[in-house]
């Protein structure tokens, strides 16, 4: 079996959790998942299945999106309800103030990660320094948020619903404690449902328990994505039958004979390469110095 199995992923259950699930579910050796949660979080993790674990570095999408709660006068060790909650402090924050506050954190922002995160400080992840009671200094790092809105907000309990859709490597935590700070108070996440990961949405995915129930009865296969599905931000290339074979045996083909000859393309882009029948044999990338389209990843053996 090979593709992408999405799954809903339930609270208490850490991504690779959820890998060992559907590694003795669909009982094969070769799974693996993109896109991190948290255990406390639910939502998308795409699961990869198959020849599909051979895209695991080289997914071009990497943005994600979330809906996630809140509450303003909070703050905690992780930034959310599930750490030490330490004190409660600052004014209470109107609608309007946090609409316009949540503008100005649109775009491309600086943000330093939390200490409970998998980064890592001299090789060693920060959540295993912060549970020895040591905090270190941290980059902070380029992110991008897409739009960030208010869907909700009850400003007699300061608690709130945002929706999010941003670039690899945000935390929502942090982000919602950066917008509580810039209004002079604190703020703990107190839930998160990531709603799409790597193009994938929640209404595609399926609970541990579907995925079970389909394994038993042999319905599995119609909720398995195809590898190709990864990969549809890059432009179709149906080459021959004669051309498939050479790509598939690992040759680059002449550009020139090919429909690329036609078509509009960059030195260096990337391409999915199906046979004729429609078969997605894997990714070939342009060689404008040699004229040739190369192999970049084969997903047909």
């Amino acid at each position: 079996m090979n593709g992408v199995v999405v799954i809903n992923k339930p609270t208490d259950f850490t991504s690779f959790d959820v890998v060992a699930v559907v590694r003795k579910t669909l009982g094969t050796k070769k799974v693996g998942h993109c896109g991190t949660l948290d255990p406390n979080a639910t939502g998308v993790l795409p699961v990869l299945v198959g020849n599909a674990t051979k895209a695991q570095d080289i997914i071009p999408n990497h943005d994600k999106s979330y809906v996630a709660t809140f509450k303003l006068g909070l703050s905690s060790d992780t930034l959310d309800i599930w750490g030490e909650i330490s004190f409660e402090n600052g004014d209470d924050v109107t609608k309007q103030e946090l609409e316009e506050a949540f503008a100005k954190f649109v775009g491309e922002i600086m943000q330093v990660p939390p200490m409970y995160s998998a980064v890592k400080k001299d090789g060693v992840r920060l959540y295993d320094l912060a549970r020895q009671g040591i905090e270190v200094e941290r980059e902070a790092r380029k992110i991008t948020v897409y739009s960030l809105n208010l869907m909700e907000f009850d400003e007699k309990t300061q608690e709130g619903k945002l929706a999010v859709s941003c670039s690899k490597g945000t935390y929502i935590r942090t982000l919602i404690s950066d917008v509580a700070q810039s209004l002079g108070t604190n703020a703990v996440m107190t839930s998160l449902v990531r709603t799409t990961a790597c193009g994938f949405t929640l209404d595609e995915a399926i609970t541990l328990d579907e995925l079970k129930a389909m394994a038993e009865n042999g319905s599995i296969e119609g909720k398995v994505l195809s590898t190709e599905s990864l990969f549809v931000n890059y432009k179709e290339l149906i080459v021959s039958e004669k051309q498939a074979v050479r790509f598939y045996n690992g040759n680059p083909l002449d550009i020139t004979r090919t429909a690329l000859r036609d078509m509009s393309f960059l030195d260096s882009e990337i391409f999915r390469v199906k046979d004729s029948e429609g078969t997605f044999l894997g990714l070939g990338s342009v060689d404008l110095s040699k004229g040739v389209l190369k192999i970049y990843k084969h997903f047909s053996k």
